[in-house]
């Protein structure tokens, strides 16, 4: 298993590499080649064009040990995710983000509510309610990538115009909300009854505690030591305190990556330790670990199942019903706040973005025997579709000189 392992890990980490490289000369993200390099090592391609270089990079037999470093990459880059979150900008323009993310989030969850009721018959696993087919299909629309958001706003160099910091703030509050949503999803789906509601419970109670009581030990904490580096002790009791909540998130009945996600989050962003958290374990992550995902990802997304016309144009319609209820509804609840058509659409395209965090989603939903592999992989595409979309439909409403426009005038505000 060990040499089908590292084999399996290498593969994924150069084919990534190269791909990544690809992708970002074309202006997108590096993240979509290196969903594409687990893809395309997966039974799509290799297993389909070369069986035997499938059965020794990826025999079926290495699936649970990949599982594991899989979920140990997640657990981590989701705490990464939360201390990057700025909670601070929550308390700016809070009544219009507030509006425009609950809006990003009502719309798609209602289309996409709305759709699960018409594929439920074809492509729910046998078993599965009817209602939480629908709450999860809705939940998975409402998804944001805002790791992948912000660095595409760096690529393009318009993270501190309005427009960048509105993008950015939506993104951190929707994605908050969504993610609280579908911690209470799963803890539902996984306990039926009062054990749900026990579980809604203690989820609420979890997040409660770690922004009233967690939070304020540990900006005190850090505050004492700030004028010195973090040293390894600290690195340490950091880690183990990310596995010590995700334990409990897992213990409680949802999903560990909820607990590392808020221990993160109560960090603060531009402290020493969150600095040196992300200098230290964020390129081992990236690098080595999370790529173990993609390649998790990828055995279990297989373009082979669409077979049929009809199962292509229901991927079409997941691809268009999350852009519309995405970008549509940023874009609506955007100019009711008052933004003009360009910014509310360059917003409601920044919002579309997808990305890892869609492919973490549907792992739990694949895990937890929601969604079928048939429409896993159909959403995995969805994913790719409109993560990509972004960079090329940004460029087309804020052109470059238009960007230009946004930056003098934003420097010109500064003064």
């Amino acid at each position: 298993m060990l040499l089908h392992l590292l084999a399996a890990l290498a593969a994924v980490v150069l084919l990534g590499r190269f791909l990544g490289y690809l992708f970002r000369g074309v202006g997108q993200p590096p993240v979509i080649g290196e969903v594409v390099a687990g893809i395309l090592l997966g039974p799509s391609l290799l297993g389909y064009v070369w069986p035997d270089a499938y059965a020794f990079i990826l025999p079926a037999s290495v699936a649970p040990s990949l599982n594991l470093v899989s979920q140990l990459g997640v657990v981590l880059y989701m705490f990464l995710v939360g201390v990057e979150l700025d909670t601070s900008v929550f308390r700016s323009q809070l009544r219009a983000t507030v509006m425009i993310a609950l809006t990003g989030i009502a719309v798609p969850f209602a289309l996409g509510a709305g759709l699960a009721t018409t594929l439920f018959p074809r492509l729910s696993p046998s078993g599965v309610s009817r209602s939480h087919f629908v709450l999860f299909l809705g939940i998975a629309m409402s998804i944001t990538a805002f790791p992948v958001l912000a660095r595409i706003l760096a690529d393009r160099g318009i993270t501190r115009t309005s427009l960048g910091r509105l993008a950015l703030t939506c993104a951190a509050v929707a994605d908050v909300i969504a993610w609280c949503l579908l911690a209470l999803v799963v803890g539902i789906v996984q306990r039926s009854g009062g054990g749900g509601l026990l579980t809604a419970v203690l989820t609420f109670a979890f997040i409660t505690g770690m922004f009233a009581i967690v939070r304020p030990f540990v900006v005190r904490l850090l505050r004492r030591g700030e004028d010195r580096e973090p040293d390894r002790g600290v690195i340490a009791i950091t880690l183990a305190a990310v596995l010590l909540s995700a334990l409990a998130t897992e213990a409680i009945g949802i999903h560990a990556i909820f607990g590392a996600f808020l221990l993160g989050a109560v960090i603060p962003h531009d402290s020493r330790l969150a600095r040196a958290l992300e200098q230290r374990i964020e390129h081992l992550v990236t690098i080595l670990l999370l790529p173990g995902f993609f390649a998790f990802a990828g055995m279990r997304t297989q373009i082979g199942l669409l077979t049929s016309v009809d199962a292509w144009l229901t991927c079409a319609s997941l691809i268009v019903v999350a852009t519309a209820g995405k970008l549509g509804g940023t874009l609506l609840a955007a100019r009711m706040v008052g933004h003009d058509w360009r910014h509310a659409t360059g917003l409601g395209i920044l919002m579309n973005t997808r990305g890892l965090m869609e492919l973490i989603v549907l792992n739990v939903g694949l895990d937890l025997g929601i969604i079928s592999p048939a429409l896993f992989t159909m959403m995995v595409i969805m994913a790719l579709v409109t993560t990509m979309a972004t960079t090329p439909a940004l460029l087309a409403v804020f052109p470059a000189s238009a960007r230009e426009r946004e930056r003098i005038a934003e420097a010109r505000a500064t003064r």
